[in-house]
């Protein structure tokens, strides 16, 4: 399947149920963090793209913000409905792939997006729907892993990596590479940077994303000749037979400027 869309979309329908109350992605706080200062009344109605089984659309139903669930998997958004309901909050949903929105222009306030975007098959044009997509003023929130700047070596095995581990998996970006994507795409960006947050062991992983047999071999043979920058840049290690390591967590927080959009149309 050479498709990414279609690779993502097989993948996450397989794995759905993988994504639910016991995944790390449960805990939203730094999403929370990301949003702490902002007015909820001035972000909604939200749109959370890639949304998985929907932890980040919760929270912000949560905080009493109109949110839309969407995401290329049937089986992802049958978890979102399924998080919904347990916790009694309001989720609408949308299937649709994270390229093309089939939204009107300005119609929302904040777009998230959560370790996800390494899976998308073009960034640029997920940046680009969602600033269509934004009012004027309206939020842009990235949250995903990060390849480290400067550090072609890591960058590359962290690629392969993740790429044996997770087929549908794309490409890790850089700090400084999201920051360019999104200006280029026309938007301010309010704040861009990565903090070390620890990975469950590979094991874990390797059951999240059903990882063949195969693929788990080759990513323990890479893991056991990791080159030093990778394992300076990712502090692998071994904790109690473990295979850890900390994953540099990224987050992009953007404006669409007040007048961009409008000039942008003319």
């Amino acid at each position: 399947m050479n498709d990414p869309v279609e690779a993502s979309r097989a993948q996450f329908d397989r794995q759905a149920a993988c994504y639910g109350s016991g995944h790390i992605l449960r805990d939203v706080s730094d999403v929370a963090a990301a949003l702490d200062e902002l007015d909820s009344t001035q972000l909604s109605p939200a749109l959370d793209v890639a949304t998985g089984a929907g932890h980040t659309a919760a929270y912000l139903a949560g905080r009493g913000i109109e949110v839309t669930a969407a995401d290329i998997s049937e089986g992802m958004l049958a978890e979102v409905r399924k998080l919904a309901e347990e916790r009694g909050l309001r989720i609408a949903t949308r299937q649709h792939a994270a390229e093309q929105f089939p939204y009107a222009d300005g119609a929302f306030g904040l777009v998230t997006c959560r370790v996800a975007a390494h899976h998308f098959a073009s960034v640029e044009d997920f940046l680009r729907e969602a600033f269509r997509v934004l009012r004027p003023g309206g939020c842009l929130l990235v949250i995903d892993g990060a390849a480290p700047d400067g550090d072609p070596v890591a960058e590359e095995w962290l690629h392969r990596v993740e790429k044996l581990r997770d087929p549908s998996h794309e490409r890790f970006l850089s700090p400084s590479a999201w920051r360019e994507s999104a200006e280029n795409a026309g938007f301010d960006v309010l704040g861009c940077g990565t903090r070390p947050f620890k990975q469950p062991d590979l094991e874990w992983y390797f059951r999240t994303a059903g990882t063949s047999e195969a693929n788990r071999a080759e990513v323990l043979e890479l893991v056991a000749e990791a080159p030093q920058e990778a394992r300076h840049a990712f502090g692998l290690t071994e904790e109690n037979g473990k295979i850890v390591w900390w994953w540099p967590r990224l987050t992009l927080l953007a404006r669409l400027p007040e007048v961009a959009k409008r000039a942008r149309q003319t």
